[in-house]
């Protein structure tokens, strides 16, 4: 037993030390995947990591003045005061416990509330988010201290490793897989259709039964090896599930949403004599009320370092064209995902403005470019390039400036062929037509 600080005890702390940052009250949501966190070691409690009831929204009320008795193993759900790395107890919640062998020492994943959220379609999203759209792209624009620390975040997770087609991967977040894997160390992806296996053995059976060799949706690009496929998130509700599962191991600042109907899924593949082999992908909300053109982004491990981050996001854009509108990623972006935006926005105007003469308007470079004016404007006020005089934005720009800027943003990745893409806007009614049906 570890005896918890009375209430009055916590008062008098809290008045004696700095206030924790703000903390949004009651708004967690049991399947969102884990924030920053780390590892707490069951029976043996930390004496400066102080196991104490903070939230009594699952917990009955205790009486006024009086001390609780806590039991350990704590369960999942629990509210804890917990030491962060900065030495300062904040609110925790476990959102993952995982008995140490044959011991009774347990080890636990703590989601620390201290940042605030927003409400976005009804679920709860960071805003102070510090992960990449796509980790892995835009690193270089960071100095060691900020890879150090993006880094240690990449410690605490409940899967080991993952095995997907031919590739074996050590896998970097917590990702909230059913209860029945919460044991397993390493799991086995069949590589077509996602499903995930405890066993290696059990995976190849699966494999040997299943007639999927690419993903189950329509071919839109292809341009030599590499394809994309459109996976509707209602028609593939399973495959897309299990996608969500995958990325969320890569991904520390996503919202796991089980809701995939109202999304598109956008399957990057590398296409050889066996199939199609998943390297990547991005999704979009059907209908978007504010625009946005991609909710979540993920290059696997892999295949890094290729471009095919920068492809996506690319993609992205020339959907955007052929539906007539302009997009935006959905906010809020992380930091280095604002690193990887903005070195395509920066690519893509600034190579616009060299080759084109004479005066040119925000709007018309939103229109060559379905870039939201927002977007435009702001990264040309990041490079600079641009003032507001007399109640108008005026780009200035020297050719030499523009050369230089484009050095610095690197170059433009696999680039996409839009004379390739085969691609059909969606459509609400002819949708709900055909679920009727």
């Amino acid at each position: 037993m570890t005896r918890a600080r009375s209430s009055a005890e916590g008062r008098r702390s809290a008045s004696a030390s700095p206030a924790p940052p703000a903390i949004d009250g009651d708004q967690y949501l049991p399947r969102q995947g884990a924030g920053k966190g780390k590892r707490i070691m069951g029976g043996k409690v930390p004496t400066e990591s102080l196991v104490t009831p903070v939230d009594m929204v699952d917990t009955p009320a205790e009486p006024s003045g009086r001390g609780s008795e806590v039991t350990l193993p704590l369960e999942v759900n629990t509210l804890v005061d917990c030491q962060y790395r900065d030495g300062k107890c904040y609110p925790a919640r476990i959102i993952e416990r995982r008995r140490l062998g044959d011991t009774n020492n347990y080890e636990y994943y703590v989601h620390y509330r201290k940042c605030e959220w927003r409400g976005t379609r009804q679920q709860k999203r960071k805003v102070d988010d510090e992960h990449s759209e796509e980790e892995g792209e835009g690193h270089e624009d960071f100095d060691p201290a900020q890879l150090r620390e993006h880094e240690e975040f990449t410690k605490v997770k409940n899967i080991a490793d993952i095995e997907l087609g031919k590739y074996e991967m050590e896998t970097w977040y917590f990702s909230p897989f059913p209860p029945e894997y919460r044991e397993c160390k390493k799991m086995y992806f069949s590589e077509h259709d996602l499903c995930f296996f405890k066993h290696r053995e059990h995976m190849l059976a699966h494999v040997k039964k299943c007639t999927m060799l690419h993903p189950p949706g329509t071919e839109i690009y292809r341009n030599g090896k590499i394809s994309m496929f459109e996976v509707d998130g209602r028609k593939a509700k399973g495959y897309c599930q299990n996608l969500c599962y995958l990325a969320k191991l890569f991904l520390d600042h996503k919202t796991l949403y089980w809701d995939v109907d109202l999304f598109l899924f956008y399957i990057m593949c590398e296409c050889d004599e066996r199939g199609a082999h998943i390297t990547g992908y991005f999704s979009k909300e059907k209908s978007s009320e504010e625009g946005f053109n991609l909710a979540c982004i993920l290059t696997l491990p892999p295949y890094q370092r290729r471009g095919y981050g920068k492809f996506l996001i690319s993609f992205s854009y020339e959907l955007s064209k052929i539906e007539g509108k302009v997009g935006t990623p959905e906010r809020p972006l992380s930091d280095l995902g604002l690193v990887s935006y903005r070195g395509y926005w920066t690519r893509v105007l600034l190579t616009l403005l060299r080759e084109r003469e004479g005066s040119v308007s925000i709007k018309e470079l939103s229109d060559l470019t379905a870039f939201k004016t927002d977007d435009i404007i702001s990264t040309l006020q990041h490079l600079s390039l641009i003032q507001y005089q007399k109640g108008q934005h005026v780009i200035c720009a020297a050719p030499h400036v523009i050369d230089a800027h484009l050095r610095k943003a690197g170059g433009a990745g696999l680039e996409v062929d839009p004379t390739k893409i085969i691609f059909t806007p969606y459509n609400a009614e002819r949708d709900y037509n055909g679920a009727r049906v």
